[in-house]
């Protein structure tokens, strides 16, 4: 999970009071693709869904990502469809599927 969860500007005058709330699923992808520089398609193997879905996740994140920054909104990262694995207790990496992302399974939406 995120260690930080809320983001926004910090400039008094610039401060928006919308919220854009990105699920913990865009987050993995962003953090998975940009962070890690992973291709769509590792990106999709660790997230155990199909490429063309973690395409849609990312384009959607993106989105996101651009109003918040252009328009100076507050980003929220909350809720989705997704499972934690229930091994991970050290905090540094799935035992079970020995990855180090802690969203080890995805569940689209339907």
């Amino acid at each position: 999970m995120p260690g930080n969860k809320e983001f926004g500007a910090i400039n008094d005058h610039c401060r928006s009071q919308v919220i854009i709330c990105m699920t913990v699923e865009e987050y993995e992808c962003i953090r998975l693709i940009d962070y890690e520089n992973l291709m769509q398609e590792e990106c999709a193997e660790r997230m155990k869904v199909a490429r063309t879905t973690v395409q849609r996740i990312y384009n959607d994140a993106r989105k996101k990502l651009a109003d918040v920054l252009v328009n100076g909104h507050i980003l929220k990262i909350e809720g989705g469809d997704y499972e934690l694995c229930e091994n991970n207790t050290q905090g540094f990496g799935c035992h079970r599927c020995r990855k180090k992302n802690y969203i080890c399974e995805y569940t689209e939406k339907e």
